[in-house]
C-alpha cells in the first residue's frame, strides 16, 4: 500500500526522484497518466490492469464514458526508474499537472499521485476546511472511522 507525503523537485531534464518507499511497490515499470484534480496518477502494472478492466467495462454508447476513457488512456505512458530512482516525466503530463520544479508525491493506497507543490497546497487547504463535511457524507457509503 502506498502512503505518505514527500517533497521532491524535478530536475532540468524532467526527472523526478521517486520516494524510496514507493520504488519496490511500483516495480520495474509502471504507468503514469493524467489524474483528477490536476495531478498525475501513477499505477503499478497490476493496479493499471485493474483500472484498464474497469474502464473497458464502461458503456461505449455513453459520451461521458468515452470522454473519460480517452482522457485517461491518451495521457498514459509506461515508465521506468533509472538507477538513481528517478522517473522521466513526459512533457505533456508535466504541462497538464503544471509541474515545474517543486512537487509533492503522495501515496494514496493503490496509486501514487504527483502534484505541483502550489496546486497541492491549494487543494489541501480547501479540502482541510471541508474534511468534516466530507467525512460525514462518506457515511452514506457505509464508511465509518
Amino acid at each position: 500500500m502506498f502512503m505518505g507525503e514527500f517533497q521532491h523537485s524535478i530536475d532540468d531534464k524532467g526527472r523526478l526522484t521517486v520516494p524510496a518507499k514507493f520504488r519496490e511497490l511500483l516495480g520495474a515499470s509502471f504507468v503514469v497518466t493524467r489524474g483528477l484534480d490536476q495531478c498525475l496518477f501513477v499505477y503499478p502494472m497490476d493496479e493499471w490492469a485493474v483500472m484498464e478492466k474497469k474502464l473497458k467495462a464502461l458503456p461505449l454508447m455513453k459520451a461521458d464514458a468515452r470522454a473519460f476513457t480517452r482522457f485517461f488512456f491518451s495521457g498514459a505512458t509506461e515508465c521506468e526508474l533509472d538507477k538513481q530512482g528517478r522517473v522521466n516525466l513526459p512533457g505533456n503530463l508535466c504541462e497538464y499537472a503544471k509541474l515545474t520544479k517543486e512537487c509533492v508525491v503522495l501515496g494514496v493506497s493503490t496509486r501514487v499521485e504527483i502534484w505541483s507543490k502550489h496546486t497541492w497546497e491549494q487543494y489541501f487547504n480547501q479540502s482541510e476546511e471541508a474534511f468534516n463535511d466530507i467525512a460525514e457524507k462518506l457515511v452514506d457509503f457505509n464508511f465509518e472511522l
